[in-house]
């Protein structure tokens, strides 16, 4: 029996790819909820004009983006055996 503290690896390829799919699904999510805390918090900190707000949930719109596509870029890299 293995020690409780490691995790137990995928012994097939399909069930490797459920588990990539799952882990990415839960940092889609986890992305979401940043982005709703974020604008929330925004609200509540300070009273923005309406120009600025956008400009402003543009930008957090935009690093949420780029931080799931370099997320997803590192999972098809691993998907691939790290070539």
């Amino acid at each position: 029996a293995r020690p409780p503290s490691c995790p137990r690896l995928p012994s097939t390829m399909d069930e490797l790819e459920r588990e990539v799919d799952v882990s990415e699904l839960q940092r889609m999510v986890a992305a979401e909820e940043q982005r709703a805390r974020l604008t929330a918090q925004v609200h509540n900190f300070m009273e923005l004009d309406s120009r600025t707000e956008s400009c402003l949930a543009n930008c957090v719109n935009r690093f949420i983006d780029t931080t799931l596509s370099v997320t997803n870029r590192f999972a098809q890299v691993l998907q691939k055996g790290g070539h």
